[in-house]
């Protein structure tokens, strides 16, 4: 049941890509409306999703513990996982596609894609949201920290003004407090943020359409960098991450399993942000966003199975 609803769920957002990848090709589009698409995804849809799925939660103390335990939790393994390639690549961190992979092995798109998967698996548990919103913050406050750093080796590059003022967690510095003090839009006020919740997911395959028909797709598909960086992001991180936390008897089944699927998710599209902001690697990293979020159409059915 798991497997199926995992793989008709991914099918559906390849169709949005697809339809992005068209709208380019048959020219009633350009690849370059990606941009003001992108901003409506990062500035109006991220804040709706996060504020969106928070609201749709009672409160309740062990929701909240489940929700700060799933925010520490993937950020532990976040920083784990990047000193475990610290460790592993060693002097090729020299180079800057060992940097570009290294980000692409852990920084997914957990919001976006992610959270659609684990609220179709568990359709009658809303928290599994706001897990997947947390596994956002979570990763935004990294990308501006540690991110940045192993992008460029340069600490000025280091901005906790950005991993503080940002969408994400601006939205999560609203919308955690009105749950903690169970407070409740009215609903036609929800509904704009829901709205712009059902939104997100087909933007975000979208935009992902728009920038792949603008590449040569040979050139894509013939990359053995972007394999290497969707294995490890893929594969190995989310098993990496279950198999650290399948033995912690505090956390729960369904928790357990939202961090499964959610840190299967394919590589985040800041990756690529940051690699054209500092001119370093462009074009495998837009090649590992697009080419991980092919090939997990077989991957996150996959991991659903362990999951059982």
């Amino acid at each position: 049941m798991a497997f199926s609803i995992v793989f008709k769920n991914i099918l559906t957002m390849l169709f949005y890509m697809a339809l992005g990848f068209t709208l380019v090709k048959t020219k009633l589009a350009s690849s370059e409306h990606g941009k003001t698409m992108s901003a409506i995804l990062v500035y109006a849809c991220t804040p709706g999703m996060i504020i969106s799925s928070f609201q749709a939660i009672p409160y309740s103390k062990e929701n909240a513990i489940n929700v700060f335990k799933f925010f520490f939790v993937t950020l532990i393994l976040q920083i784990l996982f990047y000193l475990l390639m610290i460790l592993v690549l060693g002097k090729k961190l020299e180079q800057g596609k060992y940097r570009i992979l290294t980000c692409g092995s852990f920084m997914g798109n957990v919001g976006f894609f992610g959270t659609p998967i684990v609220t179709a698996i568990f359709p009658n548990e809303p928290i599994v949201s706001c897990y997947a919103m947390t596994f956002a913050a979570s990763m935004n406050l990294l990308v501006f920290t540690l991110g940045e750093f192993l992008i460029t080796k340069d600490k000025k590059y280091i901005s906790l003004k950005k991993a503080i003022i940002n969408p994400t967690i601006l939205a999560m510095l609203v919308a955690v407090p009105m749950f903690l003090l169970d407070f409740h839009l009215p609903a036609e006020v929800v509904a704009v943020p829901t709205v712009l919740k059902a939104m997100s997911a087909p933007i975000c395959m979208i935009v992902l359409g728009l920038r792949l028909a603008s590449m040569n797709v040979k050139e894509v598909f013939g990359n053995p960098f972007a394999y290497a960086v969707s294995a490890l992001k893929l594969i190995v991180f989310p098993l990496f991450c279950y198999a650290i936390v399948y033995f912690i008897p505090w956390l729960d089944s369904t928790l357990k399993i939202s961090l499964l699927l959610t840190a299967g998710c394919p590589c985040a599209a800041v990756i690529l942000s940051l690699a054209e902001l500092h001119e370093m690697e462009q074009k495998p990293a837009a090649y590992t966003v697009l080419m991980s979020s092919i090939f997990c159409v077989i991957t996150l059915p996959m991991l659903s199975l362990l999951a059982g």
